[in-house]
């Protein structure tokens, strides 16, 4: 299989983080969809990252529908409960949490990129806000817990590990690091994984 997307984008690093986890054999892509032949818009109708080509050429899009395929295909680890629909339901929660802290820090930098005379800066603060929130909502389910949902890692730690790596990109004078110890130790232990240091490596 062949995932497409860019090294910066945050919603490609947990689908990447997902499959190295998994140890499941793929070839990564670097296919901007903006870039003049560009694969993505060819096979995903939406012409966005990530998307995951299958070997029968079935196209896999959207970051949590590709992250909840790729969990099926082995059991070592599983990153989304099967058995337990509120424990289920807690990761894909987590999920949404660190997918709409992305969305918010895109459409703050998409703002951003505008002619200065043409941002909304209501806009701005709106999505700071909601990131801020987010964030202390975050470190207050965290608290002492190794791993955000259980004994053990799992997609939830994934998506929010992405998220704060976006951060870190698009908004450095946010400085969580500073603001949030409790996500720093649980960030730190994350970024020492293996998949995390090969997804580091590549941006």
């Amino acid at each position: 299989m062949k995932l497409l997307g860019t090294p910066t984008s945050p919603y490609v690093r947990k689908v990447r983080l997902v499959l190295l986890e998994k140890n499941i054999a793929h070839d990564y892509l670097i296919d901007p969809p903006r870039e003049p032949g560009s694969l993505v818009v060819r096979v995903n109708p939406l012409g966005r990252i990530p998307a995951l080509i299958l070997d029968d050429e079935t196209c896999v899009f959207d970051s949590p529908v590709i992250a909840e395929y790729v969990d099926s295909l082995n059991d070592n680890p599983i990153l989304i409960p099967r058995d337990n629909a509120l424990a289920r339901m807690r990761v894909k929660r987590w999920e949404a949490l660190a997918d709409g802290i992305m969305d918010s820090a895109i459409a703050v930098r998409n703002e951003r990129l505008r002619p200065e005379d043409k941002q909304e800066p209501g806009n701005i603060t709106l999505h700071n806000k909601a990131i801020d929130r987010a964030l202390d909502f975050a470190a207050s389910q965290l608290g002492e817990q190794t791993w955000l949902c259980g004994d053990a890692l799992m997609l939830a730690d994934l998506a929010l590990f992405s998220t704060l790596v976006y951060l870190d990109l698009r908004q450095p004078e946010r400085d969580w690091r500073a603001t949030q110890p409790t996500l720093l130790t649980w960030y730190s232990r994350v970024a020492a994984r293996p998949s995390a240091q090969i997804s580091l490596a590549e941006q």
